[in-house]
């Protein structure tokens, strides 16, 4: 822990006091020093100094530059916070509107209301990409999609959004996460730890890995003859409105986060630990102030 000094935001940008963040898996490679994050995203050599981590925020806004139109102060808000990173602070200025890259920039919308500052953090980093991997990956109603990796956070976001777009889905997980995948949409399971995914009958129309376990090559015998493999490499281009669709999902209970654990801001050492592991089910946030 230490002090920097609080933000002011300039003309086209709001101030946030963060009141959740999350231990989300890229800070986690980040802060292992993940040669590809860390020297294509945050410089060539060595990350910059004083990097303050934090992918994906909650909280309320303080103030608000003098341009800015959508936002004002009191408003609950979540946001991706872009390559900046930063939410592991307790104030952070994000920009009213995203521009060039949203990931460099990051992304503000007002917080679903259905969910608390802890559940809505873990929203946007998983929930985007997710979406941005099945919208890719031209989803449609009807067809089979298997994803593995089923139980973490992307994998728990693509089944409920596959859902919703009307697919037949196998989720890919361990036995003891049968009840949870299914109860969040997977009509079908199969246990890692028994079986080997790659050699089932079945023929998908997408293969899905969240957790970049596996490769195209690996999958080719279980996908149909146009059938389309994805996993999480490479930035997503993500819209704006596209939160706000996932906003909306959110409130009406057609999308929600999985919610594994929530650490105080003192521990989040031990919160990242816990990510290392490699176990979570959905999501671990972090709590920084109370709501």
């Amino acid at each position: 822990m230490r002090e920097v000094e609080k933000p002011r935001p300039k003309d086209h940008e709001v101030l946030i006091k963060v009141y959740a963040t999350t231990a989300h898996i890229g800070d986690t490679r980040i802060r292992r020093a993940d040669p590809f994050l860390v020297r294509i995203i945050f410089g060539l050599f060595k990350p910059k100094k004083n990097l303050i981590l934090g992918l994906e925020v909650s909280g309320v806004i303080e103030s608000v530059g003098k341009n800015v139109k959508s936002f004002r102060k009191s408003d609950k808000v979540f946001a991706l916070t872009g390559f900046g990173l930063g939410g592991y602070a307790e104030y952070i200025c994000l920009p009213e509107k995203a521009k060039g890259a949203l990931q460099r920039k990051g992304l503000v919308a007002i917080k679903p209301e259905n969910l608390s500052f802890e559940e809505a953090a873990t929203v946007p980093a998983g929930a985007l990409t997710a979406l941005k991997n099945l919208q890719k990956a031209n989803i449609k109603a009807g067809q089979k999609i298997l994803i593995n990796g089923a139980s973490g956070s992307l994998g728990t976001y693509a089944i409920q959004l596959a859902r919703h777009f009307g697919a037949e889905i196998t989720a890919v997980c361990s036995a003891k996460n049968f009840e949870l995948v299914k109860s969040i949409g997977a009509d079908k399971v199969i246990d890692y730890t028994e079986q080997d995914f790659t050699k089932t009958d079945e023929k998908y129309d997408i293969v899905y890995d969240a957790v970049m376990k596996s490769k195209r090559a690996h999958c080719r015998r279980i996908l149909k003859k146009k059938g389309v493999f994805i996993n999480n490499s490479g930035l997503p281009n993500i819209q704006e409105n596209e939160l706000t669709f996932i906003k909306d999902l959110i409130e009406k209970n057609i999308l929600k986060p999985i919610l594994d654990r929530t650490y105080p801001i003192e521990d989040i050492v031990e919160a990242h630990r816990y990510v290392d592991k490699g176990h979570k089910v959905g999501n671990v946030a972090i709590k920084m102030f109370e709501s």
